[in-house]
């Protein structure tokens, strides 16, 4: 089943100019332009070594943009993520990244930190205003995780949820810093179909909720079923924008997930040695081993 929406034409929420990411002498984005409005969900694909994820990373202050800039609700974002969050731009990963010794309730509980405004001195004294916030954020995290259908797992350890279910867990984690703009990578990546549709539903519920959303997904119903508009990345640049029966009949397109070769193309090899860049930067900037961040890298 194809469920349609029509976006109205409403404020820019997300709006990425000429961004550009360069590891050396290889470049992995290439002046990509995209905007997102309200109440709008955008869609972003392209085959393995298109710089998506490297895009995403430059729109939520991971990487600082070679050139180009990122602007949320007309301002500027920050070259830090802590800070992009703090704007209202909250994002999930490929690869999951939850606190798995912790409880359901308390890895949402993690998403309300940019949200508190108790200070060092309010929570060492553990004040009335301190628990206050703490009570405002339980409660939050409590509808949060009943909006994702989570509420009876709240005391269970993270690490013990099935798949799908902490696929869940990191959107609601995610919500709790009330972004205006929400960035979703692979969000039924693993997932079986029934998985999958349900991962729809709560997609269309948080835009229902006036929450934009950007999402890069390799499946290609899902795409096409969800989103007002869908860009291509191909070798970190642009090739077309539409809705998706436009994207769905360009021929380039078809051409690059056929693996036939698109003028210009540097092919494989290039891909290759940008995802070994990058790598090595996310290495040096974060100290986490390549080896580690390898699918991530391969996109």
């Amino acid at each position: 089943m194809t469920t349609t929406h029509t976006a109205p034409d409403t404020a820019t929420i997300l709006d990425a100019r000429g961004v550009t990411m360069r590891f050396g002498g290889l470049t992995a984005v290439r002046g990509v332009d995209l905007t997102v409005g309200s109440g709008e969900i955008v869609g972003l694909i392209g085959p393995n070594g298109a710089g998506k994820t490297t895009f995403f990373n430059c729109l939520t202050g991971l990487y600082t943009p070679t050139e180009g800039e990122v602007r949320y609700r007309g301002t500027k974002l920050p070259a830090k993520s802590f800070k992009v969050t703090a704007a209202g731009v909250a994002r999930t990963f490929q690869n999951i990244r939850l606190f798995g010794n912790m409880t359901v309730l308390e890895n949402v509980l993690v998403g309300r930190h940019t949200r508190t405004k108790e200070g060092l001195w309010s929570a060492l004294l553990r004040g009335p205003g301190f628990h206050r916030a703490e009570q405002a954020s339980r409660e939050r995290a409590t509808e949060l995780l009943e909006f994702v259908g989570l509420a009876e797992k709240a005391d269970h350890l993270a690490r013990n949820l099935p798949y799908g279910e902490q696929r869940k867990l990191e959107i609601a984690r995610a919500l709790a810093s009330e972004p205006g703009l929400l960035l979703l990578d692979e969000p039924t990546a693993g997932m079986n179909p029934q998985e999958t549709r349900a991962t729809e539903e709560l997609v269309f519920a948080i835009r229902d909720q006036g929450i934009a959303v950007l999402v890069i997904e390799h499946d290609m119903r899902f795409i096409f079923n969800l989103c007002d508009r869908v860009a291509v990345l191909v070798q970190g640049q642009k090739l077309v924008e539409g809705d998706s029966a436009t994207v769905q009949a360009d021929e380039r397109v078809i051409a690059a997930y056929l693996g036939e070769p698109i003028e210009g193309d540097p092919g494989q090899a290039e891909a290759a040695e940008v995802a070994e860049a990058e790598a090595a930067a996310h290495k040096n900037a974060t100290g986490t081993p390549a080896a580690e961040n390898a699918e991530e890298n391969d996109r």
